[in-house]
């Protein structure tokens, strides 16, 4: 499956145009601060944690530390940048941040943090940021328009790997000359510059129409839209099984510049360093390779070049060989989240992009800080070079699961459709009214049969990601052109957010169901209030109350169906 190269490539001209847009320069350069201080920090952390205890697995537990947060609470955190507004959002997660590396200051100031402490808060750490993520990548859309994004995507990639390609030399250099306390306070002081920037954005929002979802449902609804969109799990299922594999190389290299190099915390500064100008050279050239290859074919391209990384870096006891190979993995690594993550933020639309965010960073960071953990606890079995040499041998034959679960095609990201204008009622409803019945009655010529079936799956599809329950297709047996379409929604409102929900592409499918009807009467649209037994407790005196309008406080717009 090949990629059309006229949808998913930007001009070089158009990688730095995000940066024409204020806000986004803004924050984007604030953000280049933060990430150069998360970068010292764990420095400092990885580093505290190998004076303190030689144990490999401890010294791997820190990434997972830091990882595992987005894995636990990253899907709560995406229905909270749905619901919330995302600049407060983030704001608050930053605080969590600034609380967890100013205690951490404090304690290793007064030389009070052991090796599970260190954990805890890098812990409280990662949780701040695990909160913030989904708000911050979602929020990108509304800081430049739709034709910018991939461009943003990738300068946010950057950002990161600008800081990575000297935040960890920087980080080496304060370590050794200051010690891990100055890697820590240096990380507090440089969450302030985003906070201010985050600060004064004035962010836009149209209010909706509907209010907004409970948590619990919020978080139901994200997991029933990425259970039900085919190309969000491939892409997230392909991630996971990068970060298992790939997070050895980030989980290990304190070990390798220990054990391997025979280093200390400059030498592991420096290859941390080497890793990140690979990753800002792979954001670099992520156009042409994108220009170039279908997105499978990049996949696959980036992770061979990854286990040849990984193994040159195994084999290897020179520092110089070492760098080198690490910025070859830094590069092709750095190319293989870019396409995970366009993958996925052209593939959700706005009212569940948080989300599905979310979905991919647990499963990205969740891949990472399990495999972390796993690296470690074979390192110290087998030793690092031999813990390295299997991961090269995996991430090798990673792109296998390629025959299975290809790269689904990334296209523009839908356009957010105009709201539906509310059905027409006369029984009185509220919000909570439920649960709600949808019958829709084609007539299809039998020959169109089988090609209308066909088609009623990828309706199937749409509706149950956006909001409908028990969906189901029937015939007549006694008139075989009258097929009919059902499904339910718990309560009126959840049906007049299910309707709503709807993309651009998700209404073509509508439309194209629609044409095979046939008949003088357009398609029939059935709406009821199911009512078993026992739900209503009707008074003898009590009157069967209609109205003839809808939910109070919903306005009316165009469109029927």
């Amino acid at each position: 499956m090949t990629d059309s190269p006229k949808r998913q490539t930007f001009s070089a001209d158009g990688i730095t145009a995000p940066l024409r847009h204020a806000t986004f320069r803004r924050i984007w350069l604030a953000s280049l601060l933060s990430n150069l201080g998360a970068l010292i920090r764990s420095v400092g952390a990885a580093w505290a944690m190998t004076q303190m205890t030689s144990a490999a697995d401890m010294v791997a537990l820190v990434q997972t530390a830091l990882m595992l947060p987005v894995m636990l609470i990253s899907m709560p955190a995406g229905a909270i940048a749905d619901m919330r507004d995302r600049r407060i959002v983030a704001l608050v997660s930053l605080t969590i941040s600034l609380a967890g590396a100013t205690a951490l200051t404090t304690l290793a100031w007064l030389g009070l943090v052991t090796p599970n402490l260190l954990l805890v808060l890098c812990f409280v750490v990662g949780s701040g940021v695990a909160l913030m993520d989904p708000a911050w990548q979602s929020s990108v859309s509304e800081q430049v328009p739709s034709e910018a994004l991939p461009a943003a995507v990738a300068l946010n990639s950057i950002s990161y790997n600008i800081a990575r390609s000297v935040g960890p030399a920087i980080g080496g250099i304060v370590v050794a000359a200051a010690g891990a306390v100055a890697a820590f306070a240096l990380n507090a002081l440089l969450y302030l510059p985003l906070m201010l920037a985050l600060f004064l954005w004035k962010r836009g929002t149209e209010p909706s129409r509907l209010p907004p979802e409970k948590l619990n449902r919020a978080i139901v609804s994200g997991v029933r839209y990425i259970i039900n969109s085919p190309s969000i799990k491939i892409v997230l299922t392909r991630s996971m099984v990068t970060g298992v594999i790939g997070g050895a190389i980030i989980a290990l290299m304190p070990l390798v510049a220990r054990d391997l190099l025979h280093g200390g915390a400059e030498t592991y500064g420096i290859m941390l360093g080497a890793f990140g100008l690979g990753a800002v050279v792979g954001a670099l050239n992520i156009t042409e390779v994108r220009k170039r290859m279908s997105g499978e074919a990049a996949i696959r391209a980036c992770a061979l070049s990854m286990g040849g990384a990984f193994a040159a870096v195994a084999l290897s006891r020179e520092p110089v060989l070492t760098a080198a190979a690490l910025v070859l993995a830094g590069a092709v690594w750095m190319m293989t989240w870019v396409l995970f993550s366009v993958g996925v933020q052209l593939s959700a639309p706005r009212w569940v992009a948080g989300r599905s965010l979310a979905a991919y960073q647990a499963a990205s960071s969740g891949g990472i800080a399990v495999g972390s953990w796993g690296w470690g606890r074979l390192t110290d079995v087998a030793g690092v070079d031999t813990a390295l040499l299997v991961t090269a041998a995996l991430m090798l034959a990673s792109p296998l699961l390629g025959l299975w679960l290809p790269m689904p095609r990334i296209n523009a990201r839908d356009e957010e459709p105009e709201m539906l204008e509310d059905p027409k009622v006369r029984l009185a409803l509220t919000g909570r009214s439920g649960p709600l019945v949808v019958e829709i009655e084609y007539r299809i010529r039998q020959e169109n049969a089988r090609a209308f079936h066909n088609l009623m799956q990828d309706v199937q599809l749409f509706r149950q990601r956006n909001g409908a329950y028990g969906w189901s297709i029937a015939r007549d047996i006694a008139d075989p052109e009258l097929w009919t379409e059902r499904y339910h929604c718990p309560t009126w409102l959840d049906y007049l957010r299910q309707r709503n929900r709807s993309t651009q592409s998700e209404r073509a499918l509508d439309r194209q169901a629609e044409a095979f009807h046939v008949g003088p009467e357009p398609v029939h649209v059935r709406r009821m209030l199911e009512r078993p037994f026992g739900s209503v407790r009707w008074k003898e005196e009590a009157p069967d109350r209609a109205a003839n309008s809808a939910l109070p406080g919903i306005c009316k717009r165009r469109g029927e169906q």
